[in-house]
């Protein structure tokens, strides 16, 4: 698919890998919807990318709230027009184990909140995104591309017993979907990132991130534009679908 003029929805938009996707796919002519939850965060990142040049539109949603999906997307499609790409990257994390016991007794659980919310926003929230982006592409009779955001923690990782199998079941999606969906002329695709430079990384101590850097292969975190141009990869290739990208600077070698 060419970018240009197409019409690209991403979410989680406003900052980290969605703003610098947003970024990557306008410079190569794309307009871009972005969908967020911070009305204040997406005007500010429509203002940065209009200075640049780039056409984006700004778009509140909860992704895990179905009547709010249905409603932005309806949206989009009425100050836009259909969607050609999706770029669902909304994600949270509310880490824990999932018990922590000390001298046989157990003191702490994951909750059921805990699970439950990640799953709403990581996992449903992809469905109901991909549902309606897939549902405006083949009403408008559009051929078009759905990339998911997964992670390389989809394998299992310690304390994240909701994110992991949200981020395996996102990829599991894109699977099914690639199935379903190529007789519409729609491909699927996730990019599972690894360590990347984000607000949520520049939070941690300098001596976690610095652990966490030496564990892998190229000594350093990826960039969240190392991120977008993977999604741009799959957003352009016509011959990829129902695959995977993992850009981790070789962490799961």
């Amino acid at each position: 698919m060419e970018l240009n003029n197409q019409i690209i929805a991403i979410t989680g938009g406003a900052r980290g890998l969605g703003f610098a996707t947003a970024k990557r796919l306008g410079q190569q002519g794309a307009k871009v919807a972005l969908l967020d939850m911070n009305a204040e965060a997406l005007d500010s990142a429509v203002s940065k990318l209009a200075s640049e040049g780039i056409d984006a539109q700004a778009f509140v949603v909860n992704v895990a709230e179905e009547a709010s999906v249905t409603q932005a997307f309806a949206d989009i499609a009425q100050q836009m027009g259909a969607l050609s790409g999706l770029v669902n990257n909304a994600g949270i994390t509310k880490d824990a184990l999932l018990v922590k016991a000390k001298d046989g007794e157990v003191q702490k659980r994951m909750s059921l909140d805990a699970w439950q919310s990640v799953i709403n926003v990581n996992l449903t929230g992809v469905f109901l995104c991909g549902r309606e982006a897939a549902t405006q592409m083949i009403e408008a009779g559009k051929e078009g591309v759905i990339v998911n955001i997964s992670s390389i923690s989809r394998a299992g990782n310690m304390g994240q017993s909701n994110y992991s199998a949200a981020k395996a079941g996102i990829h599991a999606l894109t699977v099914t979907w690639a199935n379903e969906l190529s007789r519409y002329g729609i491909r699927t695709g996730t990019v599972a990132p690894g360590f990347i430079n984000t607000e949520m990384t520049a939070a941690m101590r300098p001596d976690m991130l610095e652990r966490i850097a030496s564990g892998v292969p190229l000594k350093r975190l990826g960039e969240a534009d190392n991120i977008a141009q993977s999604i741009e990869f799959v957003l352009t290739n016509d011959y990829f679908t129902g695959r995977i990208i993992e850009c981790d600077g070789g962490l799961r070698l």
